[in-house]
């Protein structure tokens, strides 16, 4: 009998197999070879990925991401791979549709929240409220932030950074760069404390993230010579413009009498010194 399109192997090693693999390309290779071969050993045989990966697509994977509790790659001396890697694994063998990893980038709950333990959670996360840019008004470009599933924003933007163009991941990430709230991050060593726009600055400037070596990303400013991308707009260039401006009205006006000075050669700046001209007289 045929193996349908989805068919899970109880082993996946087979995954990384390219002789036997037929699925969706990503670049033209294996998308689970965006992964180094150590650290794709580490996440096929660790207890997540067999107990709570198996079996999973693109809805039930949702479903996982919204538990995660921090990001981060390998833990520990052995190098034990975090469920935000084994996740970002998984998606690398589903390869899920644009829509779909757009929905995961902005996806948001409209569910009223009346827990008062979430809603004193959020207020220490600073999710409580319209995210705002400076100005008091919402910011219409991280959309998505009064969700509780911030997690699942970054395991998305995790997969951008992998598996889209220059292009798309400048344009999508970007905004992202306004979304201010706190996650925790699983070091080697424990647990560290950033932020969502900290960690989304890292995946466009860094080259190596989560226990994951990033493939080059083209410079932004080569993408805007060829005009494939218009030159960014700061969120707070206004607030820098004014401060610029300050800085201006405090500069210290020069008087026109030391321009003049100031403007005449050294001898005639010492002929016109009265001491030079009481020590001339008496030496003559």
């Amino acid at each position: 009998m045929a193996k349908t399109e989805g068919y899970h192997r109880a082993d996946e090693k087979a995954l990384t197999d390219d002789r036997g693999y037929r699925g969706k390309l990503i670049r033209g290779q294996n998308p689970a070879l965006l992964f180094e071969k150590g650290v794709r050993d580490r996440i096929i045989d660790s207890y997540y990925w067999k107990e709570q990966c198996f079996g999973l697509n693109e809805a039930t994977l949702c479903d996982r991401a919204a538990d995660l509790k921090y990001i981060g790659g390998t833990s520990g001396i052995m190098g034990k791979p975090t469920p935000f890697l084994c996740l970002a694994f998984k998606l690398l063998q589903l390869v899920p549709s644009r829509d779909i990893i757009l929905e995961y980038l902005n996806f948001r709950d409209d569910v009223e929240e009346n827990d008062d333990d979430v809603k004193a959670e959020r207020h220490e996360n600073g999710d409580d409220g319209a995210a705002l840019n400076g100005t008091g008004i919402p910011d219409l470009n991280a959309q998505g932030k009064l969700g509780e599933f911030k997690y699942l924003r970054c395991l998305a933007a995790f997969y951008i950074r992998l598996a889209w163009e220059p292009v798309e991941i400048y344009k999508t990430l970007e905004p992202l760069l306004t979304d201010y709230r706190k996650i925790k991050r699983r070091t080697k060593d424990g647990f560290t404390l950033t932020y969502v726009d900290q960690f989304i600055d890292d995946l466009l400037t860094k080259d190596r993230m989560c226990a994951t070596s990033l493939w080059k990303l083209r410079p932004r400013q080569d993408l805007e010579d060829l005009d494939l991308l218009e030159p960014r707009e700061s969120p707070i260039a206004d607030e820098i413009e004014d401060m610029d401006e300050g800085e201006a009205d405090d500069v210290q006006v020069v008087s026109p009498g030391h321009e003049e000075r100031d403007s005449l050669s050294p001898d005639m700046q010492m002929v016109d010194d009265p001491e030079v001209e009481v020590l001339g007289q008496r030496n003559g």
